[in-house]
């Protein structure tokens, strides 16, 4: 059996591992390029989430990010966003982004957490059918990110049982 990646909280060193695996994940669509620069985040992406109410979380084997998944309450009003959900590609269908979503919500709920938000690239299609799959709904409004992947993005929302 093969070992599961050890899912921790990150911290501000990890920010070149998350990257890489952000690169890679774009690297898989066309006209999607990864610009460090478009991620400031990513020079301290704990402290980053930690001041936006929130905690970011990598699943790591034998010291590679192989996910990241983060959560984010700015507003501290008790709605969460759901940011920074990368999977290698390796990864996917292996029960981990599951293990990541099911971590990260226990935090929401230990916060007063009652509804979940996101917006991902409509290119991202696997990414749609997880969430959709966790019963997060389309909401029916787009965005445009003025950046390198002259993207258009989703919003979906989840409202949780209390």
């Amino acid at each position: 059996m093969t070992e599961q990646p050890l899912i921790r909280p990150a911290v501000d060193a990890d920010g070149l591992g998350i990257a890489r695996l952000i690169a890679a994940v774009f690297g898989e669509y066309d006209g999607c390029p990864f610009v460090m620069a478009e991620f400031p985040e990513l020079a301290a992406p704990a402290s980053h989430y930690e001041k936006r109410g929130g905690r970011l979380l990598v699943a790591e084997d034998k010291g590679i990010i192989v996910a990241s998944f983060a959560i984010s309450s700015p507003d501290r009003d008790g709605v969460f966003e759901l940011n920074k959900v990368y999977l290698d590609r390796d990864r996917r269908g292996s029960g981990l982004a599951q293990r990541l979503y099911a971590t990260a919500i226990e935090e929401v709920l230990r916060r007063g957490g009652r509804t979940l938000k996101l917006w991902t690239d409509t290119r991202f299609l696997s990414g749609h059918r997880f969430y959709e799959k966790l019963g997060f709904v389309r909401q029916p409004v787009v965005r445009f990110l003025a950046d390198a992947t002259d993207g258009w993005e989703f919003a979906y929302r989840l409202e949780l049982d209390r």
